[in-house]
C-alpha cells in the first residue's frame, strides 16, 4: 500500500468515526467488548476454561 493510499484510508476512517453520534460509538464499543471471549479462554485455552466453569458452578450449588 502506497503512502497516499494509507493516508486516504486513515482519513476516511477517522471522518467516518467522527461523524457517528456519541451514543452510536458507545453502543458499538460495548458490543465488541461483549463479543470477545473471556479472559480464561483467551489466555489459557478451552480445557482450563471448562475446568474453571465447572468449579465455579459447583461452588454455587
Amino acid at each position: 500500500m502506497k503512502t497516499n493510499d494509507y493516508v486516504k484510508y486513515m482519513t476516511q476512517t477517522i471522518v467516518k468515526y467522527a461523524d457517528q453520534p456519541k451514543e452510536e460509538r458507545k453502543r458499538l464499543r460495548s458490543e465488541r467488548k461483549n463479543k470477545r471471549a473471556s479472559f480464561w479462554y483467551r489466555w489459557f485455552g478451552i480445557l482450563p476454561y471448562i475446568l474453571y466453569t465447572e468449579v465455579k458452578k459447583r461452588r454455587k450449588v
